[in-house]
């Protein structure tokens, strides 16, 4: 199903900023800064991410969701961390990759704001978009198209590691809010170099171990918070997959076989209770 006329900015901005100006911005980067600096400032992501979801977009948070998110953003800057590499500093380089991590930042918030729609029409739109911008960039500076195999490998990397990823965390928008759907992404380093100590024999480090320790206790906090207190639902319309739980008692006006979740326009009635809950979609409530 198509974005309604109403999501259409919010998945344009989304696509300009993080799909194609955060990708030009972090290959200028990385031309003028080493590696291990790069992986290093592209730990800021998660923390950007988290900022402008508390103090722009006024998702929910408490101190147990910051501890969280200080310990996974510390694993992830443990394990990118090499002695005696050059910091970049305030390099132009380096400014150019937090540059990146404002962009995707911005792109996570504001992707939030359209995550009732499908994730998968999302992510490709996204991914095309951010494709045919840095293709033409390529071809404009000369680059020579690779040979099949690499082109092969390539598209299986971006496969996964993008489309299949950000449909992923499309969702994950959808269920968990913004702030707490980008810690457990910032996690991603950790399982990156468990996979090279199991794949590719890579030695395990002191430094993978603390960071699978200040990892999994940042997680540990997200996963037990328990946040509950009495809250109101407004009356809207909308359409996004469900099931017929608390939030949905609604009336069928077409012939329903019974299968859940299913996908159609539905409206949300006035609602005021109590219960457990996340910043979700249907959770997006002052405080």
């Amino acid at each position: 199903m198509l974005p309604s006329r109403q999501d259409v900015p919010w998945l344009l901005a989304a696509v300009l900023i993080g799909g194609i100006v955060g990708p030009v911005l972090l290959m200028i980067g990385l031309t003028s800064t080493t590696a291990a600096s790069a992986a290093l400032l592209l730990n800021l992501e998660g923390v950007f991410t988290a900022l402008v979801a508390w103090f722009v977009f006024r998702e929910h948070f408490d101190r147990r969701i910051v501890i969280g998110m200080v310990l996974i953003v510390a694993g992830g800057i443990v394990l990118s961390y090499e002695p005696g590499s050059s910091y970049a500093g305030l390099s132009p380089g380096a400014m150019a990759v937090a540059g990146a991590c404002v962009c995707w930042a911005l792109d996570n918030n504001l992707t939030r704001k359209i995550s009732a729609n499908d994730a998968m029409l999302i992510a490709c739109v996204k991914g095309l978009a951010s494709a045919l911008v840095n293709l033409s960039i390529a071809f404009m500076l000369g680059q020579a198209v690779p040979d099949a195999a690499h082109l092969a490998a390539a598209g299986a990397v971006g496969f996964l590691g993008y489309g299949v990823s950000l449909a992923l965390f499309i969702y994950a928008l959808r269920q968990l809010g913004t702030a707490r759907a980008s810690a457990y992404f910032s996690s991603a380093p950790f399982f990156g170099v468990l996979l090279a100590v199991v794949l590719l024999a890579e030695p395990l480090t002191a430094a993978l171990i603390l960071a699978g320790v200040l990892m999994a206790i940042g997680v540990w906090l997200h996963l037990s918070e328990r946040h509950s207190h009495e809250h109101e639902h407004r009356s809207v319309e909308h359409t996004h997959p469900h099931v017929h739980d608390a939030h949905h008692q609604h009336e069928h006006d077409f012939d329903w076989d019974g299968t859940e979740p299913h996908t159609h326009p539905h409206r949300h009635r006035r609602l005021r209770h109590s219960h457990p809950h996340y910043p979700d979609l249907h959770h997006r409530h002052e405080h």
